[in-house]
């Protein structure tokens, strides 16, 4: 298997609020530096590159937290594509987008895994696409469930992948997508 030349690199919402340590504790440290190591190579390959920002509220789009984070900072002829829900389909021009540039596969990263990333992979292979994953360029936080448990950022990430592998994407690390762009 290897990745075509026309695979799009999908940047889903790395965004400086993520920073923020009211979160909680978060997995993956290093999941910027290998989304960074990826968007090298993507731009090195001259692969499509797109880049999601969410404003769930326009009127703090400005806002330094929404900001897209300075390691993956957009090129000037990236497309930034803003959505205002978890999906990076609803709203946006972004299956347009994909098919006038006849992108049928994407490499997916981002924040959250569990939210905008994973319903953003769900819907890419409902509409046709074949998405893939990378388990340690995505990131989560703990959170407390609703009857009280707190589940640790590392449980909650791995059950979101194991939900989403071969059933929605093909979940693979950034040294397994590198290899596959040989």
């Amino acid at each position: 298997m290897k990745i075509s030349a026309n695979t799009a690199l999908l940047l889903i919402d790395v965004q400086n609020y993520f920073d923020n340590p009211e979160l909680g504790r978060r997995n993956n440290p290093q999941a910027e530096e290998n989304m960074a190591a990826l968007l090298h190579a993507w731009r090195e390959t001259d692969r499509p590159v797109i880049h999601i920002r969410h404003v769930s509220n326009p009127a703090v789009a400005d806002h330094p937290g929404r900001a897209i984070k300075d390691i993956v900072a957009p090129l000037p002829h990236e497309p930034v594509i803003t959505k205002h829900v978890n999906s990076a389909f609803i709203g946006t021009n972004l299956e347009q987008h994909l098919r006038e540039a006849s992108i049928d596969a994407l490499v997916i990263v981002g924040l959250t895994t569990d939210h905008c990333v994973s319903t953003t992979t769900r819907m890419a292979k409902n509409l046709g696409f074949s998405p893939f994953i990378v388990s340690d360029a995505t990131a989560t936080f703990e959170r407390i469930s609703f009857d009280g448990k707190l589940y640790a950022a590392e449980e909650i990430h791995q059950l979101a992948l194991v939900s989403l592998h071969e059933e929605f994407a093909i979940v693979k690390d950034t040294k397994g997508i590198l290899a596959l762009l040989a």
